[in-house]
């Protein structure tokens, strides 16, 4: 059973920065894509950054420019560094995968890590 163990987060000032971090236990799997989404409270569920497959990535518009999603090639992981946060970036932040295991697709959530950011 594959989990996704999430860290980082916390409360931080407009203008500061936080890293978020996500490891994939288990093995073998093969990585199809992962990365970061966020959850406002009365909001769905948005894309912030994802590989979409070999190094390709894909950002939201809001995030352009401050957030920086990386990965580890050792180890199903990625990070997401995120810079001068603002207080619309508040919101629960959830990591995510797919990942292959005998050509068959799984996806997978973290529990989810709040990220606060105060005015």
């Amino acid at each position: 059973q594959v989990q996704l163990v999430e860290s980082g987060g916390g409360l931080v000032q407009a203008g500061g920065s936080l890293r978020l971090s996500c490891v994939a236990s288990g093995s073998s799997y093969r990585l199809d894509r992962m990365g970061w989404y966020r959850e406002a409270p009365g909001q769905q569920r948005e894309l912030v950054a994802v590989y979409t497959g070999g190094d390709s990535t894909n950002y939201a518009d809001s995030v352009k420019g401050r957030f920086t999603i990386s990965r580890d090639s050792n180890k199903i992981s990625v990070a997401l560094q995120m810079n001068d946060l603002r207080p619309e970036d508040t919101a629960v932040y959830y990591c995510n995968a797919v990942l292959v295991r005998w050509n068959q697709p799984y996806n997978y959530w973290g529990r989810g890590i709040q990220v606060t950011v105060s005015s």
